[in-house]
C-alpha cells in the first residue's frame, strides 16, 4: 500500500515563506508544523490544512502527494 507524502517544505520555499511565519498565520505551534513539514504526521486536521492552503494561496493537492511505492510509517 502506498502513502500520502506531504510536500509543504516545497510550497513553503516557493512562497518564501518561514517556518515561523507560516506557524504565526496558520496559528499552530511551529513545532508541530515542523512536523507536519518533515512528514512526522500520520493525521492533519482539515482546518489546520485549510489554514496553510490559506496562508500559501495553494490548493491541497499541491502539498499533498501519492506515493504508491511507500510505505506507511
Amino acid at each position: 500500500m502506498g502513502r500520502i507524502m506531504l510536500e509543504l517544505d516545497v510550497m513553503m520555499a516557493r512562497r518564501h515563506v518561514s517556518l515561523n511565519d507560516l506557524a504565526d498565520k496558520v496559528g499552530i505551534a511551529n513545532v508541530n508544523l515542523s512536523k507536519i513539514k518533515n512528514n512526522k504526521v500520520n493525521a492533519i486536521r482539515f482546518g489546520t490544512l485549510a489554514g496553510i492552503c490559506e496562508a500559501l494561496e495553494c490548493e491541497p493537492g499541491d502539498i499533498l502527494k501519492y506515493d504508491p511505492e511507500g510505505e506507511q510509517e
